[in-house]
């Protein structure tokens, strides 16, 4: 059986036992941005199993397209995969054991025709009820293995949770294949046995105390692997010479031009880029584009692994993107989203591999100068330092430098490459305008007793409250007077404490004697806001009752930024597509910039489409409004969330219109209605780093303001250039072809100039040393004229060594050549350029025959060309 013809089995088979059909869900799981990849086929049903959600039905089948990251180095081999596809069926509180067993047993004797002498079984050590169901269908006992929790008990997730038993059926391949030992069975790690089908029975809860008492409605959650199953049904050992890696192998040795199977290397190179390139494609189809965080990690690090062995193939030819067009044809009729996105697959694919190969060769030159230096010494280990250069200035993941290492017989310091990590982003962190040391925020926690700020600010700009504590050069203080800056923590504040990107409130906190006038909110932790600024007159106390004001223009205008982020995020995945994730954002009271996933820049039609929706969701005034709800709720009914944040289970979400075309997790501060933003214009997009991207852009007044001036510039141009708006362009072409016309008549002259001053210049010619040598000084002209001027005083000279200094846009420039015969004989003219710009503090470069020059100081020529003498 192929393996289309096995998927198709397995779910029609368990259709017939009233299961429904359900689609494999994205590799990026929804509703849980906390956990990596998609790694199973329940990940999908979990509100299902949580009783978060109701199922369409209590029986489910699915084929589940899957990702695991745990074995990407050993990916290479004849077994090992990133990328499966997992059959599974699933009870949610209906059938239990008797029934999972009986079905699966059914399906690999009766559908699969799998010999039953072939097939072991294993189960929990303490299950006897798995064990006489198995024995009821015949199963001999002696082929019923009772194995520990490390290898047949599921779960819980952390301490505590759902758990229970489960039961796996393994093929065995014959004692041939196997270790010789007496007691070979499927627990044995040699290859005579393979996991077929993995049946993991939920009948427990599991206490923090490890105490597990049975749960009222147990659960089926099962998982076939297709391409083992594929394998076996198909007569072979390897998942490589079944059905799903043929063709892909196949593709790749035509490409390459070597052959699989003629020597060990050769075929762990081709195994590792079909095996990647399965997973890259899919990847980048449900939205992962690389980075250097989180699931851009992971596709990144296969990306670079695949392109390293192709590298060892000696394959300049794209064999990735061969590779994945192959995986594309292959089961794009299975999973249409991978063939609709091909070519989006592919330009990812051919820019990260361009980008790799920029820094390769330099890096693996490296690498091997410190496996080689490592060798030769003593402590046969790749210290932090090397690997985080490795990783910083060459793109080389931290994985691939351990890879290559263990071929090496080297370990590597990942404690030290850590270090260096964190000194990283320290460093990022040292530009923070307001630092506030770990000690500051303990003796906040403790000693002024403050450990949270009870923000209002989400339904109030103004209210009365407490002085909890102030800080003056970073100490904790009882008073603050006129002139003094100083940090404020209230008790609780309207004011907004900056965070997730966006700026902090100002404003004012004042008393009948004294006044604070707040110039940022910062946060010291998540909980504790404090307010930064001076006192403006009199004197501020802890304990003082104080009135506070938040700048109510200001904070309009950042709340108005804040909002437009939210439709910009809905418009750029309306028109770029669902790949796009927010990576970031700085929202302030002048302007916002909202940092993106999407590989290239973005065409102009397309950010004029991006501009259009956002401002048809303005005028259409849509309201704005904020939900509290538990975290799985929200993000089950669809609501967007950060990867990398951490939330806690209530959550703040802010959805806009109805029906609800934006809803994303979010504690910042927004408008009620869009039309309170007037007018959204992005005035910038750009790169910020491979596969990222940055759109600037501004609103409301600010965009009134910025239209203003465009518009001004634009009548200021029109009366200079004396014709009117509409006419501005043709005039400027006019302009421009006249200017064009000028020059080349400019150019004209100075060569025939150059012409002339040839002559008179071979007069200055002197010899030194029986080489012929000029350096002068030459009337203003263009580089291009100057290596006219050059070439004909080489040519007149046929041996020689010429330095033509010259001043040009009020700098001097140097060219410098030396004849063919003269190079042969050390002489450079590079050297000699640079010696000479050097007098004037410049440089230059070039070859040894031709090289030019600038420098700083148009004093100093004559002294720079005096030098050429004394250079020769």
């Amino acid at each position: 059986m192929t393996s289309d013809e096995i998927r198709t089995a397995f779910l029609g088979f368990f259709k017939g036992k009233e299961h429904t059909i359900i689609p494999s869900s994205s590799l990026i799981p929804k509703g849980d941005p906390t956990l990596l990849l998609t790694s199973a086929g329940m990940v999908q049903f979990k509100p299902y199993f949580l009783g978060e959600a109701s199922p369409p039905n209590k029986r489910l089948t699915s084929c589940q397209k899957c990702f695991r990251t745990t074995d990407i180095e050993l990916v290479g081999d004849s077994t090992h995969l990133t990328f499966f596809e997992m059959l599974g069926n699933f009870s949610i509180g209906d059938y239990f054991k008797r029934e999972a067993i009986n079905w699966a047993w059914e399906f690999v004797t009766q559908i699969l025709k799998l010999p039953t002498d072939r097939l072991w079984i294993t189960i929990y050590l303490e299950d006897d009820e798995s064990f006489n169901y198995w024995r009821e269908i015949g199963v001999p006992e002696e082929k019923i293995v009772r194995l520990g929790e490390k290898d047949n008990f599921w779960g819980p997730a952390g301490n505590s949770g759902p758990c229970g038993p489960c039961s796996e059926i393994h093929y065995d391949f014959g004692e041939e294949f196997g270790c010789g030992k007496a007691g070979c069975a499927p627990d044995c790690d040699c290859a005579r046995f393979s996991e077929i089908w993995n049946l993991v029975f939920t009948q427990y809860n599991q206490d923090r105390e490890g105490q597990r008492t049975p749960l009222p409605k147990p659960n089926i959650d099962t998982g076939m692997g297709l391409e083992r199953t594929a394998a076996i049904m198909q007569g072979k050992i390897s998942v490589y010479e079944a059905d799903a890696f043929i063709p892909l192998l196949e593709c790749i040795t035509k490409s390459a031009e070597v052959k699989y199977g003629s020597n060990n290397d050769t075929d762990h190179a081709l195994r590792v880029i079909a095996e990647h390139s399965r997973g890259i494609a899919f990847l980048i189809a449900d939205g992962v584009t690389p980075s250097n965080e989180g699931r851009g990690y992971v596709l990144r690090r296969i990306l670079r692994r695949a392109a390293l062995f192709s590298r060892r193939l000696n394959a300049d030819k794209p064999l990735l993107v061969t590779a994945a067009k192959t995986a594309i044809a292959q089961l794009g009729n299975i999973y249409p989203e991978i063939a609709q996105r091909q070519d989006f697959i592919v330009n990812v694919i051919k820019s990260e591999e361009a980008r790799f190969r920029e820094t390769l060769s330099t890096g693996l030159e490296l690498i091997e100068n410190i496996v080689a230096k490592q060798k030769n010494g003593q402590t046969r280990e790749i210290s932090g330092k090397d690997i985080f250069r490795l990783y910083d200035t060459y793109g080389f993941p931290v994985e691939l430098t351990k890879e290559i290492a263990t071929g090496h017989n080297l370990s590597v310091d990942l404690v030290g490459f850590e270090r260096e990590m964190e000194k990283q982003r320290e460093r990022a962190k040292a530009a923070h305008k307001f630092e506030l040391s770990l000690d500051i925020e303990i003796n906040l926690q403790s000693q002024l007793n403050i450990s949270k700020t009870n923000f209002t600010g989400y339904t109030k700009l103004a209210e009365k409250t407490i002085i909890a504590g102030i800080l003056a050069n970073k100490e904790s203080t009882k008073n603050i007077e006129q002139g003094q800056e100083a940090g404020i923590i209230l008790k609780s504040t309207p004011f907004y404490g900056e965070m997730g990107g966006q700026a902090g409130d100002t404003g004012e906190i004042y008393t009948a004697s004294g006044r604070f006038l707040v110039t940022d909110t910062l946060r010291v932790s998540t909980d504790i806001i404090i307010h930064q600024g001076y006192v403006t007159e009199g004197s501020l106390t802890v304990g003082d009752e104080v009135a506070v004001e938040v700048d109510k223009k200001r904070r309009l205008d950042i709340a108005r930024n804040h909002t437009t982020t939210h439709l910009l995020h809905f418009a750029l995945r309306q028109i770029l597509g669902d790949h796009v994730q927010q990576r970031g954002s700085l929202v302030t009271a002048e302007r916002f910039s909202f940092d993106f996933t999407h590989l290239t820049a973005i065409k102009e039609e397309e950010l004029k489409e991006i501009q259009h929706i956002v401002n048809d969701k303005i005028r259409q005034n849509l309201t704005v409004y904020s939900e509290e709800m538990p975290y799985k709720q929200a993000i089950t009914e669809g609501a967007i969330a950060l990867f990398d944040e951490k939330y806690g289970e209530v959550v703040r979400v802010i959805k806009i219109g109805e029906p609800i075309i934006s809803a994303e997790l979010c504690g910042g501060t927004h408008i009620s209605s869009t039309g309170e933003i007037g007018f959204f214009h992005i005035f910038s997009e750009h790169s910020i780093g491979a596969g990222l991207r940055r759109i600037e852009a501004i609103t409301g007044e600010g965009a009134e303001t910025y239209i203003e001036r465009r518009l001004f510039f634009l009548a200021e141009m029109s009366n200079k250039l004396a014709t009117k708006e509409e006419n501005l362009l043709a005039k400027l072409d006019d302009l421009i072809a006249e200017r064009d016309q000028q020059y080349k008549r400019i150019q004209t002259l100075e060569t025939q100039i150059a012409q002339i001053k040839s002559e008179s210049l071979l007069n200055q010619v002197e010899t030194i040393k029986d080489v012929k040598v000029l350096a002068a000084k030459v009337p203003s002209l263009q580089m291009q004229t100057l290596r006219e001027l050059c070439d004909l005083l080489r040519e007149r000279l046929k041996s020689g060594i010429i330095v033509l200094g010259t001043v040009n846009q009020d700098k001097p420039a140097f060219l410098a050549a030396v004849t063919p015969d003269l190079v042969a004989r050390g002489y450079d003219a590079v050297k000699i350029v640079k010696e000479v710009a050097k007098v004037t503090g410049g440089g230059g470069g070039g070859k040894a025959n031709l090289a030019q020059a600038g420098g700083k100081n148009k004093d100093k020529i004559d002294e720079a060309l005096n030098l050429v003498k004394s250079l020769i």
